[in-house]
């Protein structure tokens, strides 16, 4: 070993089926060994990840595993193909060594080795794949907290995962708590003096962001984006610029389709930086790596009721699809677009696919699916745009009140300064039909009957009061409700149901 490692492990140590081979990679709080299986049985190699849970003082105890509680859930729960996988933990017990007894081990798929220190020939293909992981831990809700090169894994067939989740933390509304712990040339200027509450400090996804700017420039240039010969220094930079004191200076040898996506990423302000989705559609388009796949979401906790939608990693506005004369590939794409969980064959017009699909990924809340936005557009007014009640007051795709509508109809949750009148368009009756649904989800109770999506959408015509109230689908909205669970059938692709 050419350093101490946090957890020293002798060549030959069992654990489990598993028998410790060379010294990969050590960090402050963990080290990795290669290690082969002593059995019968897949995969024959992985690389065992020793966090040392057992020894030391009670207050490092609780610290340590606070962190080994955050990395095993997060493997726990996301299954993503950005990610490295987790087969198994192991707890040592081996009283003999004592400076091993009660760690807990990870036992995870082994890579080739990391980007620490590597600067890749075609650097464009890895960073689109870094962008998809974070894309991937976003849309699941959480922020990794700790992007940089040494966390960013090469696989043997050249690919990239991303590791190393002990920093990493789910988030709760816009924020989310993670230790006082990050590498400070990956740190945004925001977070370099952040207030430490007893939770933790407060993080956003922007910071991975920000982190994954300084990655992409480093990778491209083979320099920091800051100014600086040492880490002290380029924190300092970074705080003059976030200031405005001083200016970003980006390498002249980063090339020019990259410069304005790093700069989108080391925005001053952590609400100037860029969006991951908006992001990785960037990087993607700038790599010349094509779309990502779709990507499944977290499975509810519902599993008999709700539908488990999938992640659209790429937003393009419905006037991109619609109205512009698109070649032949571009109007199939649109007419493929989410069809792992909007079916492409039950008649959803194909000018509306793409804002239904990505309005429901904008929720975080799985029962907000684009099946269930489409089957409610289809009984609300039968796709029809251009619909109009005077009567009830209603108008456009989703039958909206435009009084109610302005409480819904901006993408950040203040209320419209006007109310919006008719006619009323897709493009803002669509979106705003996903936020009022994740805005009910959480307030019905647990404890009602039914298809949850079919309460969501008889929420929408009354209230979720009356719903709590009435115990389910109130009697007079039981004839919509059936409307919609008829369409939710349709629209479910096969297997999803």
């Amino acid at each position: 070993m050419t350093e101490p490692y946090a957890v020293p492990v002798p060549r030959g140590y069992r654990v489990g089926v598993w028998e410790v081979r060379d010294p990969l990679a050590t960090g402050a709080f963990g080290s990795v060994y290669a290690a082969r299986r002593t059995t019968d049985g897949t995969p024959r190699t992985a690389a065992l990840k020793f966090l040392p849970t057992g020894t030391g003082t009670p207050r490092q105890l609780a610290h340590l595993r606070e962190l080994v509680e955050r990395e095993v859930e997060l493997y726990r729960r996301l299954k993503r193909p950005r990610l490295i996988r987790m087969y198994e933990t192991v707890v040592v017990d081996d009283p003999g060594h004592p400076e091993l007894d009660g760690a807990t081990v990870l036992v995870l798929e082994k890579a080739e080795g990391s980007l620490h220190g590597v600067r890749p020939a075609e650097p464009g293909p890895l960073l689109a794949q870094i962008c998809e992981g974070l894309a991937q831990l976003h849309q699941a809700g959480w922020v990794h907290g700790d992007l940089k090169p040494a966390n960013v894994l090469l696989m043997k067939d050249g690919s990239a995962r991303l590791a190393d989740f002990n920093m990493a933390a789910e988030l709760e509304g816009t924020h989310a708590y993670t230790p006082a712990f990050s590498t400070p040339d990956y740190t945004p200027p925001e977070l370099l003096w952040a207030e430490i509450g007893e939770r933790g400090r407060r993080i956003r996804p922007s910071a991975d962001v920000w982190a994954f700017g300084v990655l992409a420039h480093l990778l491209l240039t083979d320099s920091f984006p800051l100014p600086g010969g040492t880490p002290t220094a380029r924190r300092d930079a970074a705080a003059a610029y976030a200031r405005g004191t001083d200016e970003l200076r980006l390498s002249p040898e980063l090339p020019d389709a990259w410069r304005e996506i790093v700069r989108e990423c080391l925005a001053r302000t952590h609400a100037e930086r860029i969006g991951t989705r908006a992001l990785l559609r960037r990087v993607e388009a700038v790599a010349g790596t094509g779309r990502s796949p779709r990507l499944r979401r977290r499975r509810p906790r519902r599993t008999t009721s709700v539908l488990v939608a999938a992640v659209a990693l790429a937003a393009v506005g419905l006037g991109v699809w619609a109205g512009r004369g698109d070649s032949g590939d571009a109007k199939d794409t649109a007419a493929a677009y989410g069809a792992a969980e909007l079916r492409t064959d039950r008649g959803v017009p194909v000018a509306y696919r793409r804002l239904i699909v990505d309005s429901a990924h904008d929720c975080r809340q799985p029962e907000v699916s684009p099946a269930l936005l489409a089957a409610m557009l289809k009984a609300e007014s039968d796709f029809d745009p251009d619909l109009s009640d005077p009567a009830k007051n209603e108008y456009g795709i989703a039958r909206w009140t435009p009084s109610v509508l302005r409480w819904w109809i901006r993408a950040d949750g203040a209320p419209a300064t006007a109310t919006p009148a008719p006619p009323l368009t897709p493009s803002q009756s669509i979106p705003a039909v996903s936020r009022y649904l994740c805005f009910i989800e959480p307030r019905l109770k647990n404890s009602l009957p039914g298809d949850r999506r079919v309460l969501l959408a008889a929420s929408y015509r009354t209230s979720y009061k009356k719903v709590n109230a009435a115990g389910g689908v109130p009697p007079n909205q039981r004839a919509y409700a059936a409307r919609v669970a008829h369409w939710l059938k349709e629209y479910t692709p096969p297997g999803e149901q």
